[in-house]
């Protein structure tokens, strides 16, 4: 572990911290600004028409599909967001790319592509050597765990623009054109099945940080662990349960739980779902009993499951036998014709 390199950021006080947006970030702000480039990203989709890496799915899904004739390449980017800033607090970065490849793998992968490779971009106040080999260490966990290789990067050396450091990535991964999952076969009535979460993942650290370490600090202890050992427990890689599901199963539909929780649902179907969602433990407990209410929880963080899977009744056992081999999965529900998502022991409508 490398030694501690400077005070922590200044953070809001915990009185009013309760959402997400008084955090600092509001996702519907952010999805308003994004309406221009997002329109001018599609419109660029021309330039390729009827030519061999045409897209072939509409931004906004977890990966996009560019038709190379025989297969698709699915193509996501993501980085690690405000859990650089924990690493850096206590001078640890061994793990933090562990989480930008899974970020990553786990979004290709809700297409039913298979990873093969990826770019990653750090950013960085100055050079650090020691810093720098840490941070190796994940990326080539995170690759080992995802099975992709990583075939080049950039770092960027940016003193006047960072003041730590950042990290994102690109994956590409490939998938046959009869096997693209994109939840257009859900129906009412499918299974819906979650796979456990290590914890807080990559999304919604913001907003943690900002409730709980003023209050608490990062070396308080609950559940046998520090906070900031909470904070930075890697981001579960799913590919290879995933992988082992598509080749048994029939699925429908598939879907990361990240930056936005259990909404993350809506990108699959207009169906609903009525779910009933794991006992709230952990660093999830600890962030509602600070007074962040349960409709919030479960718009911002994953509250337990990592990734979702959809698939017909018939399918339901055999598909937890599979993913209870790797993670413990749970039968969370059902899809209903009515749209909408509700946490039935919750009391919650999404």
């Amino acid at each position: 572990m490398i030694k501690f390199l400077k005070p922590l950021p200044k953070y809001i006080p915990v009185m009013i911290m309760l959402t997400y947006a008084q955090a600092g970030v509001d996702d519907e702000k952010t999805q308003q600004a994004l309406k221009g480039i997002i329109s001018l990203a599609k419109a660029t989709f021309e330039f390729r028409k009827g030519k061999i890496g045409e897209p072939k799915i509409d931004i906004g899904h977890y990966a996009a599909l560019i038709d190379c004739r025989d297969f698709y390449l699915a193509m996501t980017t993501d980085g690690v967001g405000t859990k650089t800033l924990v690493a850096e607090a206590v001078g640890k970065y061994d793990t933090i790319g562990i989480d930008m490849i899974a970020m990553n793998v786990n979004d290709l992968i809700c297409v039913g592509a298979e990873p093969v490779a990826l770019v990653d971009y750090l950013a960085v106040k100055e050079p650090n050597e020691e810093i720098f080999k840490e941070i190796a260490r994940g990326l080539y966990e995170g690759a080992m765990q995802a099975g992709v290789a990583i075939v080049g990067g950039e770092t960027a050396v940016l003193p006047e623009l960072v003041n730590g450091f950042d990290l994102a990535g690109t994956a590409i991964g490939v998938v046959e054109k009869n096997k693209v999952i994109t939840g257009k076969e859900i129906q009412p009535g499918d299974a819906v099945i979650g796979i456990s979460s290590s914890g807080i993942h990559s999304n919604g650290l913001t907003l943690a940080r900002k409730l709980l370490i003023p209050k608490y600090g990062l070396d308080y202890e609950f559940e046998g662990k520090k906070l900031w050992e909470h904070l930075l427990e890697p981001t579960r890689i799913y590919v290879k349960p995933i992988l082992e599901l598509l080749k048994k199963v029939e699925v429908h539909g598939l879907a990361h739980i990240t930056g936005g929780g259990l909404l993350n649902l809506k990108r699959l179907t207009n169906y609903g779902f009525s779910l009933k969602m794991p006992p709230l433990g952990g660093i999830f407990r600890l962030i509602h009993d600070n007074g962040v209410p349960l409709g919030e929880m479960f718009r911002v963080f994953n509250m337990g499951i990592g990734m979702v899977v959809v698939v017909p009744q018939s399918e339901r056992d055999a598909a937890l036998d599979i993913l209870n081999k790797y993670f413990e999965s749970f039968d969370l529900g059902v899809v209903t014709e009515r749209p909408g998502i509700v946490v039935e022991n919750y009391g919650i409508r999404l």
